[in-house]
């Protein structure tokens, strides 16, 4: 089946489902756009797509920085017409508008966090450039992304509180392009396995990713699965990229479950549903990245969520979990507006 063609079949398939696993406020547009996108550009492109930069492909540089490629033409070439000469000054201000002054930082915070002598290896990891990345910074010989370092961060702060304890199955939702499926193949651990749910067409993207980097044989893809009323966890390939409506059907035990940034884009009842599953397949730990304050809210010429969600509401959602953890500074991320990125780390009671 050519590729898009799955694509066609996810987006049909997700039509008959429930309206608790359809886009939500957020998604429910976009969703539409980036599926005809990458029909239009291709999806071996898709890390260079416009809209896909602003959902599903976090960048440090334009637009995520703030600024938009316009305003950073300018300043680059006002310092430039005012200061010709001054080399070490374009060297700086490049250095802070492409966002490679906040990707060292978190690659800092990085190597002094990690215990390199723990599983998971978090240093061994080097990122893909499949999907044509628009950006991507080289320190110590490997290439990181925005989306590589807000998990290896998290991992880092995981880590802390595992002691001798080695997680093997993962599950996570909501997961972009499978950066984490990416990371955990490299991590060292033993009969390692990723499950990503997410909705079509992100869901198609994350399956093309990690197929092209781990190998197609390495991979259970949601086509694969489609007619069958019972998903045993312990038969599928190392990796695997469900639909969401598939999370039904999962049976079997998951040792850390995993939501960044995407559970905050979504409504109340939607992450509720979800993290029923996560309960009932028995995750032993949630680690959760997302905004303490909440999305904000859907107005008019503006998308957002009908309903926020905000760091005390997975408290209520996560009875049988206690919270070992918050955190902001380092692994996480304030923003200059006053915003926080604030990892959550739950274990099972």
């Amino acid at each position: 089946m050519n590729p898009l063609e799955t694509l066609d079949l996810a987006l049909t398939e997700l039509r008959k489902q429930q309206a608790i696993y359809q886009p939500t406020a957020f998604w429910s547009a976009a969703s539409a756009e980036i599926a005809q996108e990458l029909h239009l550009r291709g999806v071996e492109n898709f890390r260079n797509i416009p809209i896909a930069l602003g959902y599903f492909v976090p960048n440090f540089g334009p637009p995520a920085s703030g600024l938009s490629q316009e305003q950073v033409a300018l300043l680059t070439s006002t310092l430039l017409e005012h200061s010709p000469e001054e080399k070490k000054s374009q060297q700086v201000l490049k250095h802070l508008l492409s966002g490679k002054q906040h990707a060292l930082s978190d690659y800092r915070v990085l190597l002094a966090s990690d215990n390199q002598a723990q599983l998971p290896f978090l240093h061994h990891f080097n990122e893909s450039v499949c999907g044509q990345p628009l950006e991507q910074f080289e320190f110590g010989s490997k290439r990181y992304s925005r989306s590589s370092l807000n998990y290896l961060l998290g991992l880092s702060f995981l880590k802390r509180h595992l002691g001798s304890e080695v997680p093997k199955t993962v599950l996570e939702i909501g997961g972009g392009f499978g950066t984490l499926g990416e990371i955990w193949a490299s991590s060292g651990v033993p009969d390692w396995r990723y499950i990503g749910v997410d909705i079509p067409p992100t869901q198609f993207v994350a399956d093309y990713y990690l197929k092209s980097v781990l190998g197609a044989d390495q991979v259970t893809g949601f086509d694969e699965l489609l007619n069958h009323r019972q998903i045993n966890i312990s038969d599928l390939k190392p990796a695997s990229v469900l639909c969401s409506w598939q999370i039904e059907q999962l049976q079997g035990a998951v040792d850390l479950f995993v939501n960044f940034i995407s559970f905050q884009e979504m409504e109340p009842d939607v992450v509720s549903n979800y993290l029923h599953h996560v309960d009932r397949l028995q995750a032993r730990w949630v680690l959760l990245r997302n905004m303490r304050e909440g999305k904000q809210k859907q107005r008019a010429g503006h998308v957002g969520v009908k309903t926020p969600i905000r760091s005390d509401d997975y408290l209520d959602m996560l009875p049988n979990y206690r919270l070992v953890e918050r955190n902001v500074h380092p692994f996480g991320f304030e923003t200059v507006d006053g915003f926080h990125s604030e990892l959550q780390l739950f274990q099972r009671k």
